[in-house]
């Protein structure tokens, strides 16, 4: 629903229908605009999505502002927060990662004040927040374009006046890109994030009351290059001389601390470029290239909990890693020629053992009080008998052991790669995707992917009286431990885990992971499966049986 102004009215103050009808009429006109923007895309890689990544990233803006409208009578602060919001959870390549930022910049003054001296600060607050997440700011960018549209609003006005002169200086830096930017020059286009961003201003001025403006460029097919008309065809990038970069674009959403956050910014800024972090309070919208894509997810999962990782190799066809399936049996290599690809394992319980093995790994066992040594890695790397190895050590413990072993492995002239699993179920999720036939470094990327968006809990009983993150517990006591912190602690081990399993799905899943031991209760598992067909109706549930030296239950939500 949009709000229809009459003929020379504007508005006062931005209310929340204008703001909503701002986020439709965005939307409209980068769906119109789509195809061309997605077709002067050469910076920072010609990979013609622009157009496309901005839509979808103003598309789950509106999605979050229309949920607002539909549960309540929002104010003006609650519009914007949400608009904000599902930008940044809906986010798309590096062009929505900065469009997400510039709307979260604009939320927070607008949320204190609608008339048009707020939406002048809250532009300038807009082009600060969005160039501080880029690691490393470019003049004849998008940042470019926000700065110029805050400079041509400074001193306030009315929500006219100020829109007005926000969109007119955005228009004229956006002529001014191909004279910053030697890529764009040698192309004959202006800045295709900053086309979009002129766009979503343009709609602003007909929200607020200006009619509709000029559309960036001239006639469709074409682009303006210093006013000179240089036809484009749609859908297809200008060619670009530039050098090669990265191989892959890593996005993800992170649940972190800030100061972990600040740690992965200097991780992936040398690990790659085009690195933009933005978000707060907790969630961040994380964007890179990089030609290790693993490593670019193993950061995040170090950092916090990544989840909707999103991996694209250029120049082929977009390969989002993201759990699909469970296991495929492949067999596992035998004595003869060496195999291409081999995955080992370290799993508690035989059932689990045997359960992986079924899905062609090899599995080292993993016994109370007794992890395996490096040497025992190191072996079962050799009995895999392949020249590429994934490495999955499911145990935080296990960590340096893994990378002591695939070191050693590596000296031998075998190709290792260790993914960093936490916790059995995670590993369960990294196996279930992973793919002989492909490409060793897609595989990885996949596999960490699967593990990376798998949270997981166990049940344990307690030992002896302590001291937990939940409190006190007494020998005998059922505990709940959640990415392996002691959440919960109760007698039962069916109600502990009901409620192990409720916090877990509080923040959202697809599919439940249950792994029972031997000597627990026999119905446990079908009751939790049920608690969940009850409480949860669009969440799958599948039950391993992990045998005998597991824990009594393993939980993992994907």
């Amino acid at each position: 629903m949009s709000r229809a102004l009459q003929p020379d009215e504007e508005l006062v103050e931005l209310d929340a229908e204008a703001v909503r009808t701002w986020c439709a009429r965005a939307l409209d006109a980068l769906g119109r605009e789509r195809e061309e923007i997605d077709a002067i895309n050469v910076y920072p890689v010609a990979d013609g999505d622009t157009g496309t990544n901005l839509y979808l990233t103003a598309e789950a803006a509106l999605q979050a502002v229309e949920a607002v409208f539909a549960a309540s009578a929002p104010d003006t602060a609650e519009t914007v927060r949400a608009m904000a919001h599902g930008a940044l959870l809906g986010a798309r390549g590096n062009s929505g990662t900065i469009l997400a930022q510039l709307l979260r910049g604009m939320a927070a003054v607008l949320a204190e004040g609608r008339d048009g001296d707020h939406l002048a600060r809250a532009l300038a607050e807009a082009a600060s927040a969005a160039r501080q997440a880029v690691a490393h700011p470019v003049e004849g960018t998008v940042l470019t374009v926000a700065a110029a549209a805050a400079a041509g609003c400074a001193g306030g006005g009315t929500l006219l006046e100020v829109a007005t002169r926000a969109h007119d200086a955005a228009r004229t830096a956006l002529e001014a890109t191909p004279g910053q930017l030697a890529v764009l020059g040698r192309a004959g286009v202006v800045d295709a994030g900053g086309r979009g961003l002129v766009a979503v201003l343009g709609a602003l001025v007909e929200t607020v009351g200006g009619g509709t403006p000029d559309p960036a460029g001239t006639a469709p097919g074409a682009v303006r290059v210093l006013g000179d008309v240089r036809a484009v065809p749609a859908g297809s990038p200008p060619a670009c001389d530039g050098e090669a970069g990265p191989a892959y674009e890593v996005t993800y959403l992170l649940e972190a601390e800030g100061a972990a956050v600040d740690l992965l910014r200097a991780r992936l800024d040398a690990l790659g470029d085009s690195l933009v972090v933005v978000g707060g309070d907790g969630l961040w919208n994380v964007h890179v290239h990089v030609d290790d894509a693993g490593a670019a997810v193993e950061a995040g999962v170090e950092a916090g909990r990544p989840h909707r990782i999103r991996i694209t190799h250029f120049g082929a066809d977009a390969a989002a890693a993201q759990p699909s399936g469970r296991f495929a049996p492949s067999g596992p290599s035998g004595a003869g020629e060496r195999a291409r690809r081999a995955v080992v394992a370290v799993v508690p319980g035989e059932g689990l053992a045997g359960l992986c093995a079924e899905a062609g790994a090899t599995t080292v066992r993993s016994r109370p009080g007794e992890p395996p040594a490096d040497d025992e890695l190191l072996e079962a790397i050799r009995r895999a008998h392949a020249r590429e190895v994934v490495l999955l050590p499911n145990d935080t413990e296990l960590r340096r052991t893994a990378a002591a072993a695939a070191e050693r492995a590596r000296a031998e002239g075998i190709r290792v790669a260790l993914i960093p699993t936490r916790a059995a179920v995670q590993g369960i999720a990294a196996l279930a995707v992973h793919e002989p036939d492909r490409r060793f470094d897609e595989d990885v990327v996949a596999m960490t992917a699967a593990a990376g968006a798998t949270r997981y809990a166990e049940l344990a009983v307690a030992e002896r009286r302590s001291f937990t993150s939940a409190g006190v517990c007494q020998a005998g006591d059922v505990l709940g431990l959640i990415e392996g912190d002691v959440a919960v602690i109760g007698k039962d081990l069916a109600e502990t885990a009901r409620t192990v399993l409720d916090r877990m799905l509080s923040a959202g899943g697809e599919l439940v992971t249950l792994v029972v031991a031997d000597g627990t209760p026999p119905g446990l598992a079908p009751d939790l499966e049920g608690h969940v067909r009850r409480g949860y109706l669009a969440v799958d549930t599948t039950t391993y049986h992990a045998g005998a030296g597991a824990p009594p239950l393993l939980i993992g939500v994907e």
